[in-house]
């Protein structure tokens, strides 16, 4: 009998792309190469051809591939305890909730998987909250949210979307969403009543293009958010972790949201790990049965989890991002006029608007593959740069200079 083992060895990225095509849902367009292998910034292809990845996993990847702190983590826990659901305790569920607090800054922390659980699960709450704590009416609770936001991809977010591509065709939308333009504070206070119970924002919208808001932004919907009476609730999914040279994307404004969600880079690019972190208030109003997840905070998740706090608790990551930002703005800013157009930066971070007379992002991105770059396009002629925070000044230099080239 086939294996599937054997049906993946020594076949070309060709043959390996050429077979995925009946097989598997056509909801992604991926870049024409085949991953095999990584460690740090770099990865390979089953060809042997090496690649510097400057998407690390749409920010997943903030300590590169493999980290060896993380992946030791990961080893020592397989060896020991994988999965108990959340019917028992398990050992490395409390260090983790509390070093996860401590980081943020916050209370109490609910473990989930995917980013898209950690939105889902922090709407749950804060309708929860609005009924039982502020006093809305049975089902009259709204949120607040952003033009331009992408939170995921569940029939409840794309109810509150503007993307066509992820919302056409998925109705009847879930109501109780009102959207405001993104970095528009008059607009945002002119929404909020006596229905509010949250405003939900991220600090820097990621697949809009990197889109940063103005100085005194994000300190303005916490002081509207406090005097409505509502919740902030701040989606760092990609944002946070070390990305823009602080824990938090809220932190350059010195900015605590009631609530926090996390996810990508809690999982160190081993295993998904989520989460929703808030204060005590907020998500007291949980009790048993009204909300879970078999695989929330399993032993795996925890031990990796743990492990991302124990790196961020140094403040190592976050002054690499902060410096080697300088050196990724410094490069973006010499390609003005020359290729790029425009350009959105923070920490290591950047959305870049590309010339449309050279192409679109998607065109530029499969150029650069071919010169062992890896970027994604998004929204026509912009790509996103994240590579690892691991990545050295030497090898983002490098990466820039290709960029250059290619655009040349």
């Amino acid at each position: 009998m086939t294996t599937a083992s054997t049906r993946t060895a020594d076949r070309s990225s060709a043959e390996l792309i050429e077979a995925e095509s009946p097989v598997l849902a056509h909801n992604y367009h991926p870049l024409p190469v085949v991953i095999a292998r990584a460690e740090g910034a770099w990865v390979e292809d089953v060809e042997g051809r090496r690649y510097l990845d400057m998407l690390a996993g749409y920010s997943a990847l903030n300590f590169g591939h493999r980290h060896p702190t993380l992946i030791e983590a990961a080893h020592r826990q397989l060896d020991a305890l994988t999965l108990t659901s959340r019917a028992f305790h398990h050992d490395r569920l409390a260090g983790f909730a509390e070093g996860l607090a401590e980081l943020t800054g916050l209370d109490m922390v609910l473990p989930m998987n995917t980013g898209a659980e950690a939105v889902e699960s922090a709407i749950k709450v804060a309708r929860k909250w609005a009924y039982e704590v502020k006093g809305v009416p049975a089902d009259r609770a709204t949120i607040v949210v952003a033009s331009g936001n992408f939170h995921g991809r569940t029939t409840t977010i794309v109810s509150f979307s503007d993307d066509e591509d992820a919302r056409a065709g998925f109705g009847p939308y879930t109501p109780g969403f009102r959207t405001v333009p993104y970095n528009d504070l008059a607009a945002l206070e002119a929404a909020l009543d006596d229905t509010t119970a949250a405003v939900l924002i991220e600090p820097i919208q990621g697949e809009a293009g990197v889109l940063i808001p103005d100085d005194g932004y994000l300190a303005g919907v916490r002081e509207l958010t406090t005097r409505a009476g509502c919740l902030m609730i701040a989606d760092e999914i990609q944002s946070g972790l070390g990305r823009t040279g602080t824990t938090l994307a809220v932190d350059h404004e010195e900015v605590r949201p009631d609530v926090v969600l996390l996810g990508k880079a809690l999982g160190g690019g081993i295993v998904p790990v989520s989460a929703v972190v808030a204060r005590r208030e907020v998500m007291s109003v949980l009790g048993p049965g009204q909300h879970g997840s078999t695989f929330g905070g399993n032993p795996l998740a925890a031990a990796v989890g743990t492990a991302v706090v124990d790196l961020l608790s140094t403040g190592e990551f976050q002054d690499r991002a902060a410096e080697l930002g300088k050196v990724l703005h410094s490069g973006l800013t010499d390609l003005l006029g020359r290729g790029v157009t425009a350009f959105r930066s923070r920490g290591l971070w950047a959305g870049v608007d590309i010339d449309p007379a050279l192409g679109t992002g998607r065109a530029l991105s499969e150029r650069l593959l071919q010169e062992g770059i890896l970027v994604k396009d998004t929204h026509g002629s912009t790509i996103r740069l994240a590579p690892p925070l691991t990545i050295t000044e030497t090898e983002l230099t490098e990466a820039l200079e290709k960029l250059g080239r290619t655009l040349a």
